[in-house]
Parts: C-alpha cells; structure tokens; sequence
C-alpha cells in the first residue's frame, strides 16, 4: 500500500509536481460538514471551505447523490450541443441574481477574461477599451486577469502586461470617475477584496460606482468570485449594498467543490458575445451544472438568513477576542476577517490547534467556512482559534 503520509506524500510531490505552491504538512482523507480528516487520523474544523469554495462542506449527502446520479448518466458532450442541465442552471441563477444570460466556464480566472472580453467588444463599436480597476483587487492568474489584477507584486515575471487597465484606490468613488476618459469602457471591482487583504469598501462606494457608470454611459462589472453564492449573506455580494452590476463573474462556491465558472450579464447586453467570440471545451458541463444546480437549489433565503446570524455572531465572539494579536475585526455574512501582525504566524498557529483559515496579504486573516456550518463546529472552531490567539500571545 502506498504510503500517504503527509512527509511522504511531500517528497513524492517534491518529484513530480511544479513548485508554484508553498503547501502545510497535512493531507486529508476524508471530510465531514465543516471538518476535514488527515491521513494521520486528526481532524481539523475547516474555517477555509477550500478558499470559500466548498460552500456545502464536505460530503453533503444532496450533492453527493446529484453527483453519482449524474456520473451514471452523462458526464460532457461540449457547448456543440443544447445542455438541458446548463440551461436550468442559468435559469436558477436568472431568478436568483437579477441578470439574464450567462456563459459557463471553467474557473473565476476564466469568468473574469470572459468579462474583460465582454467589456472590449461591447465598447469597441465605440472606441472604448480600457477599464478602471483598484490597487489591491484580484482577478485572477490568467494573463489578462492577471493584467486587471493592480498588485505589482504579482506581475514579477510576467511582463509586459496587457494593456488598457487604469489602477486607482479601492473604496475611492472620487478616483475612479477621475480615471475615466474617452477609451474608457468600464469600471471592474470586488464588492469587498478578498485576495487583496480583506478590505470593505465604504457603504457608499458600490452605489457611487453605479452612478458614476451610468453618467458616463459606461460598464459596471463586478467579480464576485469570492463574495457571491451566499457567501457574504446575500446571493450576491453587491446586493448587500442594493447595487446591480451591468455584468458579474461568478465561480468557488457556485460549484460546491465542483469546478465551475460564469459570466452574468444584464438582457441588454446578452447578444455582445456573439457565435465564435469566446468558448470553452468543459465549461458549463452537465456534472459541473448539476453540482451548481445543487448549490443553488440549497443556498435559499432560510440559509441566507442564518448565514447573516452566523457572521453576526462570529464577528462579536472575535471582538472579545481583540488584543495585540488580533484586531479590526470586519466582513459581510461568512465572510470574516481581522488583522494581526503575522497572518502566517497565526495560520500556522490555527493548523497546530486543528483549524484551517487562510490569510491575506502580510497581516489579515480571513474566516470562510462552509454556508452550511452548524453551530457546534462554528464553537468548536472559535475554541481553537481562541488557543491559536493565545500561543501567539505567550511567545
């Protein structure tokens, strides 16, 4: 039998895997709700959800059955043929976003190049190109996510950049209707960065941008790649601030695990992208439209609610918990956050203590578990993140 020891399975990788990713020394073998399994038998409650992508946890009996139902009848045919279960995706999500049409892919990285697209070939009859983003978002690792994505950082190596992005500060109205000239096509934010630090954006700025946009006759677009399918306590992040993008990237958790990505667009933009403007040989297969469907279908406004509670209440339990290793605490539904002087210090901590979260940036730890935490294991993680506070505290 193969070993599948957390050293031996890093050896083995250290063989044959590209080195693009700084791994823990833990291996699961199973989960369960909001707590995972390691090969060595120790269990971990699981405040990352896979970086707020599996928003139903582990194992979810509704999406497992949807899964091997669907694996015994069809798995892929391509986007050279109707797919009934693509189709009843997006008319789930017509109903539950607010937009109209969408186009299935792979990744958010995939849905945000598709939206970038969108916006060029929308304004090209007009001579529009470029698009405003903010310092600190991320789009993603694709050239022209990556292009859109204004931390320099991440850019090393990969020069030149595609052209045609105008970087001002997130939360900053004024500054981006100042970015906007005449070859400007759009104005693309996160409703909340994730990636960037977990920043929230002042309660005006998402509606200021949707005036901005639309005194200039000009596209919103908003990745919601992270904050949408419920995550922030709404269907979509932008809805906590009663705003509608003209279009939307959506994937992690719209797929439960599953990997799956969107394009959303307003009704009167759905014939932008017309036959041969853009594709993908996977996106929008049957398995990856159940496993949404699935989602979708469990994410309902009962959900939602207790999705709020829960952010409610685990943002009070870390207020108690503020001092020199944790502080600023901040986020919308289960999406958590709070800054402190080492993110990997803590991370590290947490993993000792049997809990999984996930930085951002040098200093801000973000809290994304499963929608569907119950109470015990949210109490259960608060107990081991209150012990890998104090080990910080105490060294």
């Amino acid at each position: 039998m193969t070993d599948s020891t957390a050293d031996t399975l890093a050896q083995r990788g250290q063989r044959v895997l590209i080195s693009n990713y700084r791994r823990f020394p833990v291996a699961f073998s199973h989960g369960e709700g909001s707590r995972l399994f390691a090969t060595d038998g120790r269990d971990y409650i699981d405040f990352c959800a896979g970086i707020a992508v599996n928003s139903l946890g582990h194992a979810h009996p509704a999406l497992v059955r949807a899964l091997r139902e669907q694996a015994g009848r069809l798995l892929h045919v391509s986007n050279l043929y109707e797919i009934p279960e693509q189709i009843a995706i997006a008319e789930a999500l017509a109903e539950r976003t607010g937009f109209d049409r969408f186009l299935f892919v792979n990744s958010g990285a995939e849905a945000n190049e598709a939206m970038i697209k969108f916006a060029r070939s929308w304004g090209a009859p007009q001579g529009r190109y470029r698009i405003v983003v903010a310092h600190g978002g991320f789009h993603g690792r694709t050239l022209g996510a990556l292009s859109a994505t204004a931390q320099p950082a991440l850019h090393d190596g990969f020069a030149p950049m595609l052209e045609g992005f105008d970087a001002v500060p997130f939360g900053d109205a004024d500054a981006a209707a100042a970015a906007i000239g005449p070859e400007t096509a759009a104005i693309l934010v996160e409703p909340l960065q994730a990636e960037g630090g977990a920043v929230m954006p002042p309660d005006d700025y998402l509606p200021r941008l949707r005036e901005i946009c639309d005194e200039h006759g000009i596209l919103l677009l908003i990745d919601e790649v992270q904050t949408g399918i419920g995550r922030c306590g709404e269907m979509l992040g932008q809805q906590c601030w009663n705003v509608q993008a003209d279009a939307i990237s959506l994937a992690k958790g719209l797929g439960g695990g599953v990997p799956i990505g969107a394009l959303g667009v307003r009704e009167r933009y759905g014939d932008v992208l017309g036959p041969g403007s853009h594709g993908s040989t996977f996106g929008g297969n049957p398995l990856a439209c159940i496993a949404a469907q699935t989602v979708i279908a469990t994410v309902d406004d009962a959900l939602l609610a207790r999705i709020r509670d829960l952010g409610e209440r685990l943002r009070a339990r870390l207020d108690a918990l503020t001092g020199p290793a944790l502080s600023n605490v901040r986020g919308r539904g289960l999406f958590v956050a709070f800054d402190t002087p080492d993110a990997g210090a803590l991370v590290q901590a947490a993993l000792a203590e049997g809990l999984l979260v996930v930085g951002a940036k040098q200093n801000a730890v973000r809290i994304l578990p499963p929608l569907v935490l119950t109470d015990d294991e949210c109490e259960e993680g608060l107990r081991r993140l209150e012990r890998a506070v104090a080990r910080l505290v105490t060294t």
